[in-house]
C-alpha cells in the first residue's frame, strides 16, 4: 500500500506543477506589451498627374503616289528625297492619243457649231422647226461633255505633287508601265509631325484638347514636346481607351515618321490621398491597409489609383484625418493592440 500512495502523491504534485505552468503563461500573454510601430497622418495633397503612355510617330501629311491611269511613263521630274512645292510635276504617262481625242472631238465641236447657227437663223424665219434646232443644240452640248471628259482624263496623266513635302524612294523607271496599283513614291510633310497614342478609359477626363505631351524616343535619345489638338469623341471598345492625337514642330526634321515614343501627359494637378507603397497589402479581392483606431490595428479595403515611384494615390477607403501604420507590416494582425512610437503627418513633419 505505501508504494501505491507515494506514486498517487507524485502524480498529484505532476498535475498541480503543470496546472500552475498554464496559469503562469496565460498570465504572461494577459500582460503582453502592446506592439511598438510608427504611423502616418493623412491629408490630402496636390499631385502632379503624370499619365504615361506609348505613341507612334507620324507625318503630319503623307501619302503614297499612284497614278490614276495605266500607261507608260514618259518623263520622271523628281529626285528621291528632294523637297517639292505643291502643284510641281513629278511623273509623266503617254498621253498623245488622248490629246489627239481632244483635238479632234473640239473641231466636231466647231463644225456642229456652225450647224447649231444655222438652225438657229433658219428658226427666225420659219425656215426650220423648232425640233431640227434642239437636235443641232443637243449634238454640240454633248460635244461639249466629252471634251471636258477627255480634258480630266488627260489632267490623270500628269502626277503632281498635292502638298509641300519630301519625296521618299522612287520604285519605278521612265519607260516602264505603270496601272492604278503601282508604287511610285511616297510624300511626306516634314515641318510638323502627329503623335498618335492612346490612354485608358478611366483618364478620359483629366486629359483635354491643348495640354501638352513630352515624348521620348529611347533608341535615339530624342526627346520633344507635342501639343493635344484632337481625341476620338469615342472609347474603343476592345481596348476600353480613348485614342488622342498631338503634333508637335519638326522644322529641323530630326523626328521621323513611323518612330515609337514613350509619351508622358502633364494633365491638370489633383488633391488627393496618398499612402507610402509598402504599406498597401494586397489581398484576394483586392487591397487594404492597416490603419490606428484607438489602440488597435483595423484592416481596411482601399481602391487605389495613381502610383509614383513611392507612393499610391488612395481613391476609396480612407479619408483625410486618418492614421495608418507604417512599421511592422508582416506582424500586424486585426484587432490587436498597438502603440504609436513615431508619428508623421503627410502635410510634413513629425507629430
Amino acid at each position: 500500500m505505501r508504494p501505491f500512495r507515494l506514486l498517487l502523491f507524485a502524480t498529484s504534485i505532476f498535475v498541480f506543477g503543470c496546472h500552475s505552468g498554464d496559469k503562469k503563461k496565460d498570465a504572461a500573454n494577459t500582460g503582453k506589451q502592446p506592439m511598438k510601430v510608427n504611423a502616418l497622418i493623412l491629408h490630402k495633397e496636390k499631385l502632379e498627374n503624370i499619365i504615361r503612355s506609348t505613341g507612334a510617330v507620324i507625318a503630319d501629311e503623307s501619302v503614297d503616289l499612284k497614278a490614276e491611269l495605266a500607261g507608260r511613263i514618259t518623263g520622271i521630274f523628281f529626285k528621291e528625297g528632294a523637297h517639292v512645292r505643291k502643284g510641281d510635276l513629278l511623273l509623266q504617262i503617254f498621253d498623245d492619243d488622248i490629246k489627239a481625242q481632244i483635238k479632234k472631238t473640239q473641231e466636231q465641236i466647231n463644225l456642229n457649231q456652225l450647224q447649231l447657227d444655222r438652225q438657229e437663223a433658219m428658226l427666225k424665219i420659219n425656215a426650220s422647226s423648232q425640233q431640227d434646232y434642239d437636235v443641232a443644240k443637243t449634238q454640240v452640248e454633248t460635244l461639249k461633255a466629252d471634251l471636258q471628259n477627255l480634258q480630266a482624263t488627260l489632267q490623270k496623266t500628269s502626277i503632281r505633287a498635292p502638298f509641300d513635302g519630301v519625296i521618299g524612294l522612287r520604285y519605278v523607271s521612265e519607260g516602264g508601265y505603270v496601272t492604278p496599283q503601282s508604287q511610285i513614291a511616297s510624300l511626306q510633310r516634314l515641318n510638323s509631325v502627329k503623335v498618335d497614342f492612346s490612354v485608358p478609359e478611366k483618364y478620359s477626363t483629366s486629359i483635354r484638347v491643348g495640354d501638352t505631351i513630352v515624348c521620348n524616343n529611347e533608341a535615339s535619345h530624342l526627346k520633344f514636346k507635342a501639343k493635344i489638338y484632337a481625341m476620338d469623341p469615342k472609347i474603343t471598345t476592345d481596348t476600353r481607351s480613348l485614342q488622342l492625337r498631338a503634333i508637335a514642330d519638326n522644322k529641323n526634321g530630326k523626328i521621323l515618321p513611323g518612330s515609337y515614343v514613350r509619351v508622358d501627359v502633364q494633365a491638370a494637378a489633383i488633391n488627393t490621398i496618398m499612402v507610402p507603397t509598402e504599406t498597401v497589402i494586397p489581398v484576394l479581392k483586392g487591397q487594404t491597409v492597416y490603419r490606428y483606431d484607438a489602440g488597435k490595428v483595423k484592416q481596411v479595403p482601399i481602391k487605389t489609383g495613381i502610383r509614383t515611384d513611392a507612393r499610391v494615390e488612395v481613391l476609396e477607403g480612407l479619408n483625410e484625418g486618418d492614421t495608418i501604420i507604417t512599421t511592422g507590416i508582416m506582424f500586424l494582425k486585426p484587432d490587436i493592440n498597438v502603440v504609436l512610437k513615431e508619428v508623421k503627418s503627410t502635410a510634413g513633419g513629425k507629430l
